[in-house]
């Protein structure tokens, strides 16, 4: 089953990500994680993709999608894979079809988990982590057991830079802006699965997806 995985930032992408690649044996497709581990390995694209990223540029799509080919071809993808992070264009996805074709592949299904935007920043601004033991906390839905401070004994509980509402709302924009187009790119081709993730916990959302799966 091959799958691509799309949702705003704060919908949980990462959790049923996790829940995914084991129910279906799948690897899951990092755009970041594939750029890492090429430069990592020294391929060709890979060195092409470092040259972009010491200078602080954006690595082309063209050295993404060569990058994809590259990963899906190995021999765990062979049962499928999932594909985090990308597409995030219209012209993304459709270089992505056009490799895809060329590897007589195609695209089951593209999940989308979908919750209201003042819920997300909800979600996101009130996340906290200790600077001491890395344990993480939500004020709202996993709150710590004395205020400001963590069950390891420190008062080190610290928002991240960018988990404030107004670097939130950005974020959130932007992903309105590029993925709605690319929403509507795969429901023409009825490939699209919404699943409405919001007020409910990490298992029902799972249950809902694998409802739309078929699994």
């Amino acid at each position: 089953m091959n799958i691509i995985l799309l949702g705003p930032p704060g919908a949980g992408k990462g959790t049923q990500a996790k829940k995914l690649i084991e129910l279906l044996a799948i690897p899951q497709i990092s755009t970041g994680d594939m750029l890492r581990a090429a430069v990592a390995e020294k391929t060709p694209l890979g060195l092409e993709a470092k040259a972009f990223m010491e200078a602080g540029k954006l690595v082309p799509d063209g050295v993404v999608i060569g990058l994809v080919k590259e990963r899906l071809a190995k021999p765990d993808c062979a049962p499928g894979f999932m594909l985090d992070g990308f597409p995030r264009t219209v012209g993304q996805a459709e270089s992505l079809d056009a490799m895809l074709d060329s590897m007589s592949l195609t695209i089951d299904h593209v999940v989308l988990l979908e919750v209201d935007d003042e819920e997300l920043v909800l979600r996101i601004t009130g996340r906290r982590t200790c600077g001491a033991c890395g344990a993480i906390y939500h004020l709202k839905y996993s709150p710590p057991p004395q205020p400001d401070t963590c069950s390891c004994g420190k008062k080190e509980l610290v928002q991240r830079a960018d988990d404030n509402e107004q670097t939130v709302r950005q974020r959130l924009a932007t992903y309105h802006e590029q993925t709605a187009p690319l929403i509507s790119y795969y429901e023409k081709r009825s490939l699209v699965r919404s699943v409405a993730g919001g007020g409910m916990g990490p298992n029902e959302v799972f249950e809902l997806v694998k409802q739309k799966i078929g699994r």
